[in-house]
């Protein structure tokens, strides 16, 4: 069977990938399987699913004094991507982080999708914020995403956290990384930011997708210094619809980028839900005729809460 990597390079037609969030804990996995049921029809290349470290919940005790509890609202990202891989045969990108897990859950987590057959993976660090309540491990965690790439390389070696020796699994994990068009938030530069980038590349990446960007200038002028940097490896462009009002402001607060003025003028026009999310999707449609003009034939969606526009642009263009 041949990798998401593999899948990528050979994208020589139009085509795309989604990234779909696990359930709140509590809930079923219908509504996950009803948005890959909506979009199954355009032949998604393949499926990332997303990770989510414990955060610090504070609730009132019988005094009234609140108290913190670590709680994880998203668990599950192993038991969904096997679900999805199980029930509709589409390859599976299950996210791994640093942020929150130790080196230990990671050398587990690991152990288990080889178990499953699942050897696509995407490698982050994840949010170190104060403003997700980040929660330091008893245990040594991966600082930062090069560390995890290390320790998924060693274990792709047969090296085990203890320094102890197995065979190599028989199917080696093979791995993307994130890239920030508008730089990570906490890089001093873009060409800082490359710099990592590259050393993630150079140690074994096999491809990059990034994070959400509305203009396409920037995600060209990044793909360019990328290049000149001597990063080689396939970078994938990552898209999402506007859909809801609240995003006008949190999205640029949250994932720290901005709206070309022309989209900013379009958004500031609307009123409801609804118009927001035509704006967006009429947007995110352009972007994506646009990217696959100058040869990026494969676009990755972000569907959080915006299905039914990645439907209406894949219709649209696939």
């Amino acid at each position: 069977m041949s990798t998401v990597a593999e899948l990528i390079r050979n994208s020589n037609t139009p085509s795309f990938s989604f990234e779909l969030l696990p359930p709140l804990k509590g809930n079923s996995i219908s509504k996950v399987f009803n948005t890959i049921d909506k979009l199954k029809e355009f032949n998604p290349l393949y499926i990332n699913i997303t990770s989510h470290r414990d955060e610090v919940v504070y609730k009132p005790n019988a005094d009234g004094v609140n108290i913190p509890h670590v709680y994880r609202k998203r668990p599950g990202t192993v038991a969904v991507a096997a679900s999805i891989q199980h029930q509709y045969k589409i390859p599976v990108v299950p996210h791994m982080i640093c942020s929150g897990f130790t080196q230990s859950e990671t050398e587990y987590a690991l152990i288990d999708l080889n178990f499953l057959g699942i050897h696509d993976l995407l490698l982050l660090r994840g949010d170190n914020s104060d403003r997700h309540n980040f929660v330091k491990p008893d245990e040594p965690g991966n600082k930062y995403a090069i560390d995890l790439i290390h320790q998924v390389n060693n274990l792709n070696k047969g090296q085990f956290l203890d320094g102890t020796f197995m065979e190599p699994f028989e199917t080696p994990f093979s791995y993307g990384v994130a890239g920030y068009p508008e730089k990570h938030e906490e890089a001093a530069s873009l060409e800082e930011d490359i710099l990592r980038l590259k050393q993630k590349a150079d140690a074994g990446a096999e491809y990059i997708i990034t994070q959400m960007f509305f203009d396409n200038s920037k995600f060209f002028d990044f793909v360019k210094k990328c290049r000149e940097a001597g990063i080689t490896i396939p970078i994938v462009p990552g898209l999402k619809p506007i859909n809801y009002l609240s995003q006008i402001k949190v999205l640029p607060d949250i994932f720290k980028t901005e709206f070309p003025e022309a989209l900013t003028t379009e958004l500031q026009k609307c009123t409801s839900n609804a118009e927001v999310a035509k704006v967006g999707t009429e947007w995110a449609a352009h972007q994506a005729k646009e990217l696959m003009n100058h040869g990026f034939n494969l676009i990755h969606f972000y569907t959080m809460m915006a299905t039914n526009c990645v439907y209406d642009i894949a219709k649209k263009i696939y």
